[in-house]
């Protein structure tokens, strides 16, 4: 059986909703990273199998096949293909995942995986606008009132008795961490600079300083009276994109290239669609069984904070030290550019784990529909 293993992990800066990358075509978004991925490694792109790029609202834009779009506007040979990826927020995951399994069966020996999102320019929901996903069957067995991902952050927040000041308090955190990371450096070397209209972004746009408790606490519940979720302890709307060049250790040591990291242990779990939030718990424990690891072999958690209250729920059931997850912040602080942040937590987390000589490192996201991927790398 062949491997799959990581040499190059790129990302640009995340943009805020109208901000710095706003004005970039997101497929022209998806080329910068493509082209880093070449600049950074010397290889020749005629040697790519696939691109496989997760994108959520394939609508406008980011319809027609984003990745093949992107390839093309990359410049790269037009025999270098690519597929489109919707597994929701987890899409991009997913597509390391899908990419990792066409290595280890032979089907590919180099593949790039990665993924993209601009809500600036395609607002969420935007796929849904000209008809219903949810059909006779689906309303017969859930009812007619769709799945709220607000809703469900609440509904998590009281199961497992997270308070406000609890939600807010971990929100502040996931500022303070990006911003220390930040200005030590830590994401120069994983974030490749965009250069628009003489503007050079270089820096996520969502970290905020100087935050407080009392300022947090000022800030209206999102989705119920009195409720405990907030613009303030939820993710951002971004835009942003992020790729990994992936390869058998044989086309890696053919191309001269060191590998970062292997996929060690992929999966994906189901969960209820509503709250649908609670799938990285049940990934979690599934990724740990099939790999033979125990939760004390894992040296940093990426648990994707799409709300302060699935993190918090994440850590209450595992029990690890807060010091692990999310390091260097999370989509609180970082933004969440939905099918590019399953690429862009995996791209932190390999760096991160190269950096501090962590051995393993796990990453798990919540998906909408009641889903989220689990992956645990290994440090080579």
């Amino acid at each position: 059986m062949k491997d799959a293993v990581i040499v190059a992990a790129v990302r640009t800066a995340v943009g805020k909703k109208n901000g710095a990358l706003s004005s970039v075509h997101p497929a022209d978004l998806s080329a910068l990273v493509l082209d880093s991925l070449v600049d950074r490694t010397g290889i020749d792109p005629v040697i790519v199998d696939d691109v496989i790029w997760g994108c959520v609202s394939q609508v406008g834009e980011q319809t027609f096949d984003i990745a093949r779009t992107a390839v093309l506007s990359a410049g790269w040979p037009e025999s270098v293909p690519g597929t489109t990826v919707d597994r929701q927020c987890g899409s991009s995951q997913q597509a390391i995942h899908f990419a990792a399994a066409g290595l280890a069966s032979g089907q590919y020996d180099v593949v790039v995986a990665g993924g993209v999102e601009s809500m600036s320019r395609i607002p969420m929901g935007s796929a849904q606008a000209t008809g219903n996903p949810f059909g006779p069957r689906y309303v017969a067995r859930y009812g007619v009132d769709p799945p709220n991902q607000g809703l469900g952050a609440e509904a998590i927040a009281e199961d497992w008795s997270l308070s406000r000041l609890a939600l807010d308090t971990y929100a502040l955190e996931s500022h303070h961490r990006a911003a220390v990371a930040t200005d030590a450096g830590c994401f120069a070397d994983e974030i490749v600079p965009v250069d628009v209209d003489g503007q050079v972004v270089s820096s996520d746009e969502g970290i905020r300083r100087g935050g407080s408790i009392d300022k947090l606490a000022n800030v209206r519940s999102a989705f119920r009276d009195n409720g405990r979720i907030t613009a303030a302890n939820a993710s951002q709307i971004s835009d942003g994109s992020a790729a990994l060049l992936m390869m058998t250790s044989g086309a890696a040591s053919k191309a001269g290239l060191r590998p970062l990291a292997r996929v060690h242990t992929a999966v994906v779990a189901g969960s209820a669609p509503m709250p649908m939030l609670t799938g990285p718990i049940p990934a979690t424990h599934k990724a740990l069984k099939k790999s033979g690891l125990t939760i004390d072999d894992i040296g940093v958690f990426e648990v994707n904070e799409a709300f302060a209250s699935v993190a918090l729920a994440w850590l209450s059931e595992f029990g690890v030290s807060p010091d692990k997850v999310n390091p260097r912040g999370g989509a609180i602080a970082l933004g969440h550019p939905l099918g590019g942040s399953g690429a862009r937590l995996m791209t932190t987390m390999v760096h991160h784990m190269r950096s501090e000589s962590i051995r393993y490192g796990l990453q798990t996201m919540c998906e909408g529909g009641g889903q989220a991927n689990a992956t645990i790398l290994e440090l080579l």
